[in-house]
């Protein structure tokens, strides 16, 4: 006999889960609760669209409830899931307009409740056009403010992956932005200073006015309406503020009964299996297990949270151990202005906070070879690997090239232990088209010391 299977959340987690469940396992009965709207938006393209580099958001939605409900889930949309008896094995909700609270029961529960954009203590932050960058209507109401002719000067706070994806989209507009960060550089807890400083340099390039090492104290407004912000070294004018300075777990059903990492996100072993017997948390609510570190983790990524989401899937809709997670090793990228930047596992920084005694080899050359006169750029590499093991701990690269396929490799290496000896002799082609016959990849392991 099939389980009752209910799940809050329904963005890339949860559509995983929901897929797995569906698909694999359609004797259960599966309830969706989602206080939103839609589902199934791919954030990474707000920027995108918002500074017209694709046409239209109905691409930025690979799913539907229609779709979901004709293979058989059952949806609650716009309602809140308001608390959970986990004791009595009971979701309890109510409708986003208001009205009773009902409860719904279940035998197994998925939490994919994502994360929460951090609201900086500052005062001003109620302040009309004081904006986040998290919802599909997030991204509605900043294209909406940008299209004024009043709108001119924009601060973007922090920059991170998207403080600097949303500079660049308002510099495309038209707009003069202002990035702040706290740090000396962008990307400080993706990239070391080596790559970081040439995103700096493709971001004021581009047109994007860089404000590092400043960190924002208030907002200030008139009329009700933002009119600029103070920081700890002066005063900037704005006409929009864009808070961009992270996120944080959504723990709130959860926080006071199921175990906690350090930050507050749900942690879970490798089935995805909360503290609380029948309950699963996937996606940016929970933790994952980091190959590099050797340990849980918090790397809010969607390709983590769809991972999550079908190994939850596959356990719940089971109702055993059926699939246990590889493992991570948080795998990004970014391109901004042309400039690309990828990276996997820790960067030097990192490394040497989780205990290791890391060391690093770099190189940098031309893609292909000096013949090859066109479409031919530089590409910067580092390799992060721990001196004692030799194993290697992470990877970045950048370019004007796409060297996106390259960081795969490594995150495989991670993931299998590899040494930095085993990558220095490695099969890897030739052809001018492509790369030259001494690769960056070997000319950096061989540098290791």
């Amino acid at each position: 006999m099939g389980k009752k299977i209910v799940m809050i959340g329904a963005n890339h987690a949860g559509i995983a889960a929901a897929n797995t469940i569906l698909g694999q396992y359609p004797g259960n009965e599966l309830t969706i609760i989602d206080r939103n709207t839609n589902i199934s938006y791919l954030g990474c393209g707000t920027a995108l669209w918002v500074g017209r580099q694709i046409n239209g958001t109905d691409s930025l939605f690979y799913t539907s409830r229609d779709e979901l409900a004709g293979k058989g889930a059952k949806f609650m949309l716009e309602t809140t899931a308001t608390r959970i008896d986990f004791d009595g094995k009971k979701v309890f909700t109510q409708p986003n307009g208001g009205g009773d609270e009902s409860a719904e029961p279940y035998d197994k529960l998925i939490l994919a409740t994502g994360s929460l954009p951090i609201t900086p203590p500052v005062p001003g932050v109620e302040l009309e056009n004081v904006e986040f960058v998290k919802l599909f209507q997030d991204g509605q109401k900043i294209d909406s403010i940008l299209g004024r002719a009043e709108v001119n000067n924009v601060a973007v706070v922090g920059a991170g992956y998207i403080g600097v994806e949303i500079a660049e989209a308002v510099t495309r507009r038209g707009k003069k932005a202002y990035l702040f960060e706290a740090f000396d550089t962008s990307l400080a807890a993706y990239y070391d200073p080596w790559f970081s400083h040439e995103m700096d340099r493709a971001l004021a390039e581009g047109g994007v006015a860089t404000r590092f090492g400043e960190k924002i104290t208030s907002i200030e407004g008139e009329g009700g309406k933002v009119a600029g912000v103070v920081t700890d070294k002066g005063r900037c004018a704005a006409d929009l503020v864009i808070l961009a300075i992270g996120f944080r777990p959504n723990n709130a059903l959860g926080k006071d009964r199921l175990s906690l990492f350090a930050n507050g996100a749900y942690l879970v072993d490798r089935f995805q299996r909360t503290s609380e017997p029948g309950v699963y948390a996937v996606g940016d609510c929970a933790t994952v297990w980091s190959n590099a570190t050797e340990g849980p983790a918090y790397i809010a990524l969607a390709t983590n949270a769809v991972r999550s989401g079908i190994v939850a899937g596959r356990n719940a809709g089971s109702g055993k151990c059926a699939l246990e997670s590889n493992g991570v090793q948080g795998s990004n990228g970014i391109c901004i202005f042309g400039y690309k930047m990828v990276s996997t596992g820790l960067n030097l920084a990192a490394a040497e906070k989780a205990g290791y005694d890391a060391a690093h080899a770099d190189y940098e050359d031309y893609q292909k070879p000096a013949f090859i006169e066109h479409d031919n750029h530089k590409v910067k590499i580092r390799i992060v690997y721990d001196k004692a093991t030799r194993r290697v701990l992470g990877a970045q690269m950048a370019s004007y090239q796409d060297i996106s396929m390259g960081v795969h490799m490594f995150s495989l290496a991670i993931e299998q232990q590899l040494t930095i000896e085993r990558l220095a002799l490695l099969d890897i082609f030739f052809l001018p088209h492509f790369n030259q016959p001494y690769n960056y990849i070997t000319m950096a392991a061989l540098g290791a010391k």
